[in-house]
């Protein structure tokens, strides 16, 4: 018997929102500034350019074939939000064309260029947090990964190279180095809009002091800690290290305690994308 598949309403709700900020910001910056895109959307301006074809058109018609590489990728469920997420961008992009909603930045690259990173971060993150996606290179990173083993990083950089080089035919360097702007604006809002600004940090301890650094962390940070049972590869000998989740700012109280008690312990901290558990998604039980 196969489990039925369920739909959040508010799911379909965000990712027409986030497309519909996106779309607003690629009419009234990318396109009203010359400024390219990566990905399916760069291709669409491509063709716009050269053939005035509406992007509203070919970034439908573009996805459709990928739909199809995409339905044992994604399996039926983000398969609806994929479709449904393309087809809302192209209406959207369709609309913003035909409504005279726009912002006034007095013909400034720059600020078309911040704004159009913005809107797109933000729109794609709404999208991306709400199990969505807008097709794209997106399927075929995935197709690639799955496939060949091709890591999904590095196929999405290769595809945006080769679309933004490509992009050179209609427009000069000057508008070149502002979509690189907008790119990388794009990745910082992309990120902080999808996981909700959140900021985290993982501490890794390998310490002979252990028991009383883990002591500390709980009497006067209120953090607790996990033992994580290692073997040192040169002397062989075995340890509990210590693994605990901080806020930023708990960061440099921990440091402390490690100077009181051990300065020579070895310390790695790393970024933590998401925590779900007491003290972070829901409160501790008192």
């Amino acid at each position: 018997m196969s489990k039925e598949i369920k739909f959040k309403p508010l799911n379909f709700l965000m990712i027409a929102l986030g497309t519909a900020i996106y779309a607003f910001g690629f009419v009234n910056f990318n396109m009203a500034n010359h400024l390219a895109e990566g990905g399916v959307s760069g291709i669409t301006l491509i063709f716009h350019a050269l053939f005035q074809i509406n992007p509203a058109y070919t970034q439908l018609i573009l996805n459709i074939p990928l739909f199809i590489l995409g339905i044992k990728i994604f399996g039926k469920k983000g398969l609806v939000y994929t479709i449904y997420g393309t087809v809302t961008m192209s209406f959207f992009i369709w609309l913003f064309q035909r409504v005279g909603i726009s912002i006034n930045i007095d013909h400034d690259n720059l600020i078309a260029a911040l704004l159009a990173g913005v809107f797109a971060g933000i729109g794609g993150g709404l999208v991306f947090r709400f199990d969505g996606t807008t097709g794209g290179v997106d399927i075929i990173g995935r197709f690639f990964e799955e496939k060949y083993g091709f890591q999904m990083g590095r196929t999405l950089l290769v595809a945006d190279f080769l679309v933004l080089a490509t992009s050179l035919i209609y427009i000069d360097i000057k508008h070149m180095m502002y979509t690189l702007i907008a790119s990388f604006v794009f990745s910082q809002v992309v990120g902080i809009v999808q996981t909700g600004g959140y900021t985290v940090r993982g501490m890794i301890i390998i310490t002979d002091k252990h028991a009383e650094i883990a002591s500390k962390i709980l009497a006067d940070i209120d953090r607790g800690a996990t033992y994580l049972h290692g073997e040192g590869a040169y002397s062989g000998e075995s340890k509990n290290v210590l693994y605990v989740v901080l806020n930023p700012q708990e960061i440099i109280a921990v440091k402390r305690i490690l100077q009181d008690v051990d300065p020579q312990a070895f310390v790695s901290i790393i970024n933590v994308h998401e925590v779900v558990g007491s003290g972070f998604t829901y409160a501790v039980k008192k």
